[in-house]
């Protein structure tokens, strides 16, 4: 067989393998390590061990459990809680207040977990009963809560900006930057969103929590303030050049660490469920990581990415009609496949195409970050969506999917924000790095 054809028959093989449920990690490794094996024999087994063993061995990678035990800390202690108990104090006596303070939280205990499933978990059990007891539309109330995760891979310390900077061998630093201004201007955009929603449909929003007096509200900030302080630690050490990313996820692992046993709530039922939990998270994320690395080095075997830029360039298209051209088939290959599946499997594939046009790869990091976000609500796969069913058992998933819509749109617009204006990605990390 020739190399197109192997190339053809590898990416079925691996949709094939992606259709029968098997984990992408492993559907990857399979189909690369075969792709290899039929290209250059020997040289398929002593691919996979040194990918695996030169990504299990990567420096940078550290820092996902050190987030991801943070953020699991920040729960177990109540930090999250804090969170969500001030944003509530604040924004509760508005007009769809609860979903609002349900946004900020999410938005918050983001910049500690790094994921958009734990960010939806937690907050999800925390702020749905309340939403509930006030008479909020389920679409609504759950709409809120699974596009609220979302923010886990956008807002950093971000396990999508993690994957990304290793596929791309980008700056961690600057795709965590760039994902600041973003992540603040979506959160925004999803509570225009649900002022939106509710002054078109009041019913949706029936009633509002009682105004709190000043004294309580500045009290429960205060609460909140060990999530908060340890939130401006990090990424504002790693802006101000105290530490590195890798050393702040240390850092913050730390913090939370301290601030848990202060608050008496290392238990060991407790240690154990952060340390389980925070280890099949990294051992998915290092697995999916593998298979990437595998097919990664089958694709380049096979010529590809070369023959595409080439054909590409012969069209003679600008950088902008790619990224938008490459963004749509993102939010397509979205509605059936996970987002980090996405990731693996397209990074290297438009790296060369995108690089070869001068298009900034940390720029589109960010795009591609938040397509992923709408990939995590698409229906039929949207992984946020079965989360927050498992939390609203009694919720149709119907009414979740109809209830994200508002929130998928939002993400739309904010694309096109900084597809117009590249420098709401890119001032922070320039103006840190140059």
């Amino acid at each position: 067989m020739d190399r197109e054809t192997i190339a053809a028959t590898g990416f079925i093989a691996l949709f094939v393998l992606l259709f029968i449920r098997v984990p992408v990690g492993l559907a990857m490794m399979i189909a690369g390590g075969l792709g290899i094996y039929l290209i250059r024999p020997p040289a398929a087994m002593p691919v996979i061990a040194g990918e695996i063993f030169g990504e299990a061995s990567n420096y940078p990678l550290t820092i996902l459990p050190l987030f991801i035990l943070m953020g699991n800390l920040a729960g177990v202690s109540g930090m999250s809680r804090d969170l969500y108990d001030a944003a509530h104090s604040w924004f509760g006596h508005l007009k769809g207040g609860l979903a609002s303070a349900t946004i900020v939280g999410c938005a918050g205990f983001s910049a500690l977990s790094g994921s958009s499933l734990a960010a939806a978990l937690t907050m999800g059990r925390v702020s749905l009963p309340e939403m509930q007891r006030y008479k909020y539309h389920d679409g609504l109330a759950t709409g809120a809560v699974a596009a609220g995760g979302t923010l886990g891979i956008l807002i950093p310390p971000s396990a999508g900006f993690v994957v990304y900077a290793i596929l791309t061998e980008e700056s961690i630093g600057r795709l965590f930057m760039a994902g600041v201004l973003p992540g603040l201007l979506l959160t925004a955009m999803f509570i225009i969103a649900i002022w939106l929603v509710v002054t078109a449909t009041p019913s949706k929003a029936p009633s509002a929590a009682e105004r709190a007096p000043l004294g309580i509200r500045l009290r429960q900030l205060g609460r909140a303030g060990w999530i908060i302080g340890i939130i401006l630690i990090t990424i504002g050490g790693i802006y101000a050049g105290v530490f590195s990313a890798i050393e702040a996820a240390g850092v913050g692992a730390i913090l939370a660490f301290l601030v848990t046993i202060m608050r008496r709530a290392l238990t060991w039922t407790n240690i154990k469920d952060v340390t389980s939990s925070a280890l099949k998270s990294t051992g998915t994320v290092f697995l999916i990581l593998f298979g990437a690395f595998v097919f990664k080095t089958f694709v380049g075997f096979t010529g590809l990415p070369i023959k595409m830029t080439g054909w590409v360039e012969a069209q003679g298209f600008s950088g902008m009609q790619v990224v938008i051209a490459i963004l749509i088939m993102f939010m397509v290959l979205g509605t059936f496949l996970e987002g980090f599946a996405i990731l693996v499997l397209a990074v290297p594939l438009v790296q060369p195409i995108l690089e070869s046009l001068g298009v900034d790869m940390i720029w589109f990091g960010v795009l591609m970050v938040i397509v992923l976000e709408m990939a995590l609500i698409s229906p039929p796969v949207g992984i946020n969506v079965f989360v927050v069913k498992g939390i609203a058992p009694n919720v149709p998933l119907g009414t979740i999917f109809r209830g994200i819509w508002p929130f998928w749109f939002a993400m739309a617009a904010v694309v096109i924000l900084i597809v117009l204006f590249p420098n709401i990605a890119l001032l922070l990390p320039d103006s840190m790095f140059g």
